[in-house]
């Protein structure tokens, strides 16, 4: 018999994470060791934010370098995971009435593959991406999500990934800045609704206001914790293995909901 599987979303802070040995890819790696070995993983990143929902279905995803700016160290990275054909039919399947393109030409973004070479280096993990569309509101993420629950008892590792505070706009670049008040308060405000299960407090966001507003500028990099959420369900038991903000405005709150 299958294990349930859990969910889990990581905050995925810089692509040079991708190459780097540090708190959070150190807690990414304990992770991928800790959980059950997945048959496959549904991955919603940040990075893939358009104007209708798809899903990623060839045999062997490209990996996109979609940044520019970095050392070409991380340019000659790859993550040669397969694709899931199969996966890509069921997520149509589960996701119905819902319209889901079988998408040909995405592959694996930095938001998937600089936190999987992490989490299971050996890229032997079939990995399918799912657009997130830009036109849909928060509770219908979630509900998205929840749709998609019945993957863990098939042995899919649904993960999200993103950053609950992302504003670079408000960056300090400097590695010992410390968090705006802002960017803590919003931070710690979710970490807690989650550890008391409000699910309802995270899709509703915007009630925290300004913070929320400086927090969440864009909603690309926060939504993918709600995908996460909604596959959990309200009753899971949830953990976050690492945390923190970075350069003043980017969180690193990871959320494992088991």
């Amino acid at each position: 018999m299958t294990s349930r599987m859990p969910t889990v979303f990581i905050g995925h802070g810089s692509p040079m994470n991708a190459v780097e040995l540090n708190t959070h890819t150190s807690a990414w790696r304990a992770l991928g060791e800790s959980l059950p070995k997945p048959k496959a993983i549904l991955a919603i990143s940040a990075h893939w934010y358009a104007n209708g929902t798809a899903v990623t279905a060839m045999t062997q995803p490209r990996t996109i370098h979609d940044f520019y700016g970095f050392p070409s160290e991380l340019f000659a990275q790859r993550y040669a995971a397969p694709g899931s054909p199969a996966l890509a039919s069921r997520v149509q399947e589960l996701l119905g009435p819902v319209p889901v393109a079988a998408d040909q030409q995405w592959g694996l973004d930095h938001g998937t593959w600089s936190v999987l070479t992490h989490v299971y280096p050996q890229a032997d993990i079939p990995v399918v991406q799912l657009s997130i569309d830009a036109t849909l509101s928060n509770a219908a993420h979630y509900e998205l999500g929840a749709q998609l629950a019945a993957l863990r008892d098939e042995g899919v590792l649904i993960f999200g990934s993103g950053n609950v505070v992302h504003n670079l706009r408000r960056i300090q670049w400097n590695p010992s800045a410390a968090g705006w008040p802002w960017a803590t308060t919003f931070n710690d405000g979710i970490r807690e609704a989650l550890a008391r299960g409000d699910h309802q407090f995270a899709i509703d966001y915007e009630q925290l206001g300004e913070d929320a507003r400086l927090a969440v500028p864009t909603p690309e990099h926060y939504l993918p914790l709600l995908y996460v959420l909604g596959a959990g369900g309200a009753q899971s038991e949830v953990s976050f293995p690492t945390d923190g903000i970075e350069l003043g405005s980017i969180s690193m709150l990871t959320v494992l909901c088991s």
